[in-house]
């Protein structure tokens, strides 16, 4: 008896242990989190524009070839957009097509050139494009998911499907309106110079601007505000269709006070972006920086000097606005805007009607299993039966450790997991049976029918155990929980079947005792 007091002890500690990562608290109401077929939330799915990004490139393309000429002391070429992907850069009288292209093989690799007319036609290539749209996805991806789980959603689901989609799943979310146009959202945050008089139409910012600027601006709607920075209806500016710098080159944005105590939003830039954003700043002081949010320009102040690294934004924002806008700038900005598809909620009472269903499914299937293991094992089926609870409080208990979530599958997986487990102490029982027909005594079926068992059990669990790993590792959402759930239960069926099982054996047929019968 001495020697399985420790092994008592030890399962007293897992049942206390176990037992209270499964109570609720009053700071955790909610041990084990419940996936979406559970909990209810939203599912969408939403469409990436990638076209979007390509135009981006292109723009800032454009940029390049600007600069690079100036920094070569080459005069700028007349730009003429003509579609997403396409651009033709015509040079000014006299000066060499040549030198466009000397600039062109040096900066723009992913573009293709070839001679249109007087000047040179720039394509951005098929493999560059394809390439650019499955980056954007993933982009997309990753920036969703920041933003998904900066605001503590637990358990998103958020993965691509097909070429320019992408699936999310926000189980149990508080505020399902504010989440989800948080992730509608694009932020494509811009810097545009500002040409022409701003106005409350756009035919008036129209007329305030030369001939030769008509083509290269458009004309973006923005906040107008009174003497007290107060919104007071809506202004229209004329802003450069290019983009020298993007929500790309932000590195942080955060909420910060203003110069009146209002919420600002401000912003510090990546290493790549400082040098063009000072570029674009210093070689337009005294002009007009319009900071374009979803092509609306939430503000256009008078650029007094150089800026490099930081900046700040400022509009008419509430707390809770600036707080929105800074998280989706933190997490970085869309690469293209998004289409929703499909939008569906799931009710918590869908959730209740499952976990009521799967609940009734699995005392159902446990009672049938005790009478059966019962009637067929006698006593050692009361001992499978004891080793069955202790299974299924480790698995839930673990799963509360591990703040797994619980779905539809995961409950499927805990039945499975019962199934399997009860088949341990089944081919245990049945070598035991073996070794009693072979004229063994009880304690030493007993102890070979354990030894015995093992190796074949370890197999078995193995193979399962590299399947459910699998479904981890390449799985989404209710596939992962269905493996969680799996693999638990079978590292927690094993500690029964021969450690649990065995010791009641130990206790109830004791080698001192030299038993003549065992109740199998």
């Amino acid at each position: 008896m001495n020697r399985n007091i420790w092994k008592i002890a030890l399962i007293l500690a897992v049942l206390v242990i176990f037992t209270a990562a499964i109570i609720p608290t009053k700071n955790r109401p909610e041990p084990i989190r419940r996936g979406l077929d559970l909990k209810g939330g939203t599912h969408l799915v939403m469409q990436v524009n990638v076209n979007e990004a390509v135009r981006l490139e292109v723009d800032q393309a454009i940029e390049t070839l600007k600069a690079q000429a100036a920094r070569n002391s080459v005069p700028a070429p007349v730009i003429r957009r003509v579609n997403d992907s396409t651009f033709v850069a015509t040079p000014p009288a006299g000066v060499p097509v040549a030198d466009y292209e000397r600039i062109a093989n040096d900066y723009l690799g992913a573009f293709e050139v070839s001679r249109a007319g007087e000047g040179l036609q720039f394509t951005y290539t098929t493999a560059a494009a394809a390439q650019l749209r499955r980056d954007t996805v993933a982009q997309a991806v990753e920036t969703i998911d920041n933003r998904v789980n900066a605001l503590g959603v637990t358990e998103p689901v958020i993965a691509p499907q097909g070429e320019n989609r992408i699936v999310i799943q926000l189980p149990g979310v508080d505020d399902p309106a504010r989440v989800k146009e948080i992730i509608k959202t694009t932020a494509q945050l811009q810097f545009r110079i500002v040409e022409g008089n701003p106005a409350d139409s756009e035919e008036a910012v129209r007329s305030s601007l030369g001939a030769n600027l008509q083509n290269e601006v458009v004309i973006l709607p923005g906040t107008r505000e009174d003497e007290l920075g107060r919104a007071a209806g809506v202004q229209y500016y004329a802003v450069r269709k290019t983009v020298p710098v993007s929500g790309r080159d932000l590195k942080n944005a955060r909420v910060q006070k203003g110069r009146i105590g209002e919420p600002v939003i401000g912003f510090s830039l990546t290493p790549e972006g400082a040098p063009k954003f000072g570029e674009l700043t210093g070689n337009n002081i005294k002009r007009q920086l319009a900071i374009v949010l979803d092509n609306r320009i939430v503000s256009a102040p008078v650029i007094n000097s150089r800026i490099d690294g930081e900046g700040v934004i400022e509009g008419t924002f509430t707390q809770q606005q600036a707080a929105d806008l800074a998280l989706v700038l933190r997490s970085g900005s869309l690469p293209a805007s998004l289409t929703t598809l499909e939008e569906r909620t799931v009710g918590p009472s869908l959730g209740r009607d499952s976990i009521r269903q799967g609940v009734m499914a699995t005392i159902i299937g446990f009672a049938a299993l005790v009478v059966v293991i019962i009637g067929y094992y006698k006593g050692a089926g009361i001992n499978a039966v004891l080793a069955l609870l202790l299974n299924l409080l480790i698995l839930l208990g673990m799963m509360a450790f591990f703040k797994a979530t619980l779905t539809l599958p995961g409950i499927a997986g805990i039945i499975l997991t019962l199934g399997m487990a009860v088949d341990t102490n089944v081919l245990v029982f049945e070598r035991i049976r073996e070794e009693l027909r072979e004229g063994r005594t009880v304690r030493a079926s007993i102890d070979n029918g354990f030894t015995r068992a093992f190796g074949t059990i370890i197999d078995t669990h193995l193979t399962t155990i590299i399947s459910a790993l699998f479904l981890f590792q390449f799985g989404t959402g209710p596939i992962k929980g269905f493996a969680v759930t799996l693999l638990i239960g079978l590292a927690a069926s094993v500690f029964t079947a021969f450690f649990v099982s065995r010791m009641i054996f130990d206790i109830m047929y004791k080698p001192a005792d030299r038993p003549q019968a065992i109740s199998i």
